[in-house]
């Protein structure tokens, strides 16, 4: 989603990193992360409102972001459940 929004194909590609074994440390995934972030701050206002296909749909470049945090917001629930079903505490969130 946010690739599609920030208009820069990362070497990534877009579908699912899971499957992949060159995506599996976590210094991996966190490089994919911040380079999402990166291409977000080079985006101005106006860019936030420019359409783009998404899947089957036409949508603003801020919806996209907005379905990507509550995507993002799905998994660290899934995995906060996860982590506590085996005994585990998560770690704290830092919401600001």
């Amino acid at each position: 989603m946010v690739v599609g929004a920030i208009e820069k194909q990362g070497p990534y590609g877009f579908g699912p990193l899971e499957k992949s074994n060159k995506y599996n440390t976590k210094a991996t995934l966190a490089k994919i992360v911040g380079d999402s972030y990166d291409g977000v701050k080079e985006m101005n206002d106006q860019k936030f409102t420019e359409t783009f296909q998404l899947f089957n749909w036409n949508v603003t470049k801020e919806a996209a972001f907005q379905k990507a945090f509550e995507h993002q917001t799905h998994h660290r629930g899934q995995t906060t459940v996860c982590l506590r079903v085996r005994g585990i505490k998560p770690p704290e969130e830092r919401l600001f």
